[in-house]
């Protein structure tokens, strides 16, 4: 049964931060794809931005007051630092931050003020390859975990790249996966695994045991349409971006569902800024539907959240920081949307 704590506890929302940004730099994401916060709670947002700007890939840093602190990138390519289609990210137990891409197959190395530093992977397949990397963890051992999504795997090096072992294959059943994108670790470095195609989360330990199965296809409370990313708290609660259901989704360590989440989203302080130098904008803003009531042939989640400013558009990250506030990226909404549990 979930502990006293695990039942007790409520999510409320904070804020929002973001604002479109349709040029090549400065305040504001362009389809972003993974959120990570290091030990000084400076939130970095992995830009992955449309191809007609694929130039423009860049991660960008800001805090939690909505202060832009700047913004690296190396280009588009695959020289050293530069990303072709960058996809997850995560800060390792000495503070630096490694980058997946899925087409260059490797893992850009870069410290927290956005310096290159290295780069490890080799792309292929078989044991120790690179393949379609998606998600990336470290563990309290400054273990790396990586998803080789299109070989249905998860592999694990040390925090410089070198192999230490793997597990998985292609199928459903238990410890196999379908095209596996998001990944954390627990503080007893117990690993989740996003099972995107089979529509779960999957739980094993640090070694590749098989230890629990959350959820399967469905849009009732528990059940998911796509989980793109999950994230795990210190009482081993469990947060899923129910990306196919526009949705996030908390579960308790045992496995019961406690809360979704659809969105609260207000105008951030980027967004008010804009408005206020931009006052014709307000007013179609506030002439605007914002939450409309839609005809039945379009109320599938994604209609409903397309047409509902407040409401999760493309929930494709999340991420929890030290004070485990809960971070939520919307690649389509180019935002993210914070949650505190109290």
């Amino acid at each position: 049964m979930p502990t006293s704590a695990e039942e007790k506890f409520r999510i409320e929302y904070l804020k929002t931060v973001g604002i479109c940004n349709n040029g090549f730099s400065g305040r504001g994401f362009s389809n972003p794809v993974d959120i990570a916060i290091n030990p000084d709670n400076r939130i970095f947002i992995l830009n992955r931005c449309d191809p007609t700007r694929r130039t423009a890939i860049r991660i960008g840093i800001c805090n939690i007051e909505e202060d832009y602190l700047g913004e690296f990138g190396y280009g588009y390519g695959d020289g050293d630092g530069q990303f072709v289609q960058p996809t997850c990210m995560a800060f390792d137990k000495q503070d630096f931050l490694h980058v997946t891409d899925e087409h260059n197959n490797r893992v850009s190395v870069f410290d927290s003020s956005g310096k290159y530093v290295s780069k490890w992977g080799i792309p292929g397949t078989g044991e120790g390859k690179i393949n379609n990397p998606a998600g990336i963890a470290f563990d309290s051992q400054n273990f790396g975990y990586v998803v080789n999504q299109l070989e249905n795997r998860i592999q694990k090096f040390t925090s410089t790249g070198e192999f230490v072992m793997g597990w998985g294959e292609e199928g459903s059943g238990t410890g196999q996966f379908n095209r596996p994108w998001g990944i954390t670790t627990d503080e007893n470095n117990n690993v989740y695994v996003a099972d995107w195609r089979n529509d779960r989360v999957q739980k094993f330990s640090s070694e590749g045991l098989f230890l629990k199965s959350f959820g399967d296809t469905g849009e009732s409370e528990g059940k998911f349409q796509r989980p793109s990313d999950v994230a795990v708290d210190k009482n081993g609660n469990i947060y899923v971006s129910d990306w196919g259901n526009e949705r996030v989704q908390i579960i308790t360590s045992t496995g019961d569902f406690h809360t979704t989440l659809l969105g609260s989203a207000t105008p951030s302080k980027w967004a008010n800024d804009f408005f206020e130098s931009n006052q014709d904008e307000l007013v179609e803003r506030n002439k605007s539907n914002l939450k409309p009531n839609l005809p039945p042939h379009l109320n599938s989640p994604y209609h409903t959240s397309s047409q509902t400013e407040s409401y999760f558009w493309g929930p494709i990250a999340v991420s929890l920081d030290s004070q485990e506030r809960l971070y939520v990226v919307e690649s389509n909404r180019h935002r993210f949307q914070v949650y505190s549990k109290v």
